[in-house]
């Protein structure tokens, strides 16, 4: 009875594991990755490593080519790190917004719940970031879905963006940042603030963007 329980925590292991090479590029962006040879450096079989790639590939980390087998996709270029980031202030603001209005003591509960659980990474490895980046997610996620909309909540899940903004640049300075600017935001929308809670979002899209990460790219860089 015991022995098929194992199977699905197998997978999320290796899962984890081939996810933390990618975000912290020892998978080269672009490189072929080998399912054989993750099988060998992992010690498990080739099953759990496809099975973790296709969950990979719907998170789009990486893409399976015809014939070819799996690549870990490219680095956000700098015209869609600007897409992205158009498309966030124009989402998140309004959603806080409606959060600080719309939300009822259940919503501000979780808020305040997952901001009192939250704590800023002390290294720039994925390991040591990974369980701020997964507060990242949530936080953003349980704004939108406090704001009442389905629709935006799941358009904006679909961008995959709290994964593909720690791949492309993190150092520790980011987290106690993005941290305080979050509790902001919390506040706002706690203390029933919409224009507040607006202004919050707006201003850490703004320094996430133009603050942190657009300066990584070379001047011309698209």
């Amino acid at each position: 009875m015991g022995a098929p329980l194992r199977r699905p925590v197998l997978v999320d292991d290796v899962h984890e594991a081939i996810k933390a090479l990618i975000m912290d590029h020892r998978i080269a962006p672009g490189a072929r990755v080998s399912i054989d040879g993750l099988a060998r450096d992992l010690g498990v079989s080739p099953t759990p490593v496809r099975e973790a790639l296709a969950r990979l590939e719907s998170a789009q980390l990486v893409v399976k080519e015809p014939l070819r087998g799996y690549r870990t996709t490219p680095l956000l270029t700098l015209d869609q790190l600007d897409d992205l980031y158009q498309f966030r202030l124009l989402i998140e603001p309004w959603a806080a917004a409606r959060a600080a209005g719309r939300a009822g003591e259940d919503g501000r509960a979780r808020l305040a719940a997952e901001l009192a659980a939250a704590d800023a990474p002390d290294d720039d490895t994925y390991a040591a970031y990974r369980a701020f980046t997964a507060h990242d997610a949530r936080f953003h996620l349980l704004v939108a879905e406090l704001a009442g909309s389905d629709q935006v909540r799941q358009a904006f899940q679909r961008t995959h963006w709290h994964l593909h903004i720690y791949r492309l640049h993190y150092d520790r300075g980011i987290g106690p940042k993005a941290l305080a600017e979050h509790r902001k935001i919390s506040d706002a929308v706690l203390a029933c603030d919409a224009a507040a809670a607006e202004a919050a979002m707006r201003e850490h899209l703004e320094r996430s963007y133009y603050g942190r990460l657009r300066p990584t790219y070379a001047e011309g860089d698209r």
